[in-house]
């Protein structure tokens, strides 16, 4: 009995860091996912440069790296960060946001005039 919970017991141990590390894991990635989401409404709404990187910082995780880019319409945003953990365990996660910036979207069938 105790042999097999002197294996049993590390093991169990084991098994239950892992599982913290991938919920810690999904959590950063689902604040990537939302922080390039938030920064690229804030874009495509036309906010200052600052205000779109605060918007974005604000829902990323801590030491997240946020690049905004436009190409003609489009605006683009990256949301980079890596996992705790130490090094083999940690991580580089990303996500992208596009959107279509405000001042080029049109109505259909309104015209001036």
């Amino acid at each position: 009995m105790t042999a097999e919970a002197a294996v049993v017991l590390p093991s169990l141990v084991l098994v239950g860091m892992a599982l913290v590390w991938a919920l810690l894991a999904a959590s950063a990635q689902i604040q990537c996912v939302d922080a390039a989401r938030a920064g690229a409404r804030a874009a495509a709404r036309q906010d200052p440069p600052d205000a779109v990187l605060a918007t974005a910082r604000q829902a990323a995780p801590r030491g997240a790296k946020v690049v905004v880019h436009r190409e003609d319409d489009l605006v683009r945003v990256t949301v980079t960060a890596r996992t705790p953990g130490p090094g083999a365990l940690s991580v580089d996660l990303s996500d992208e946001a596009v959107a279509l910036a405000e001042e080029t979207v049109t109505t259909p069938g309104v015209t001036d005039g």
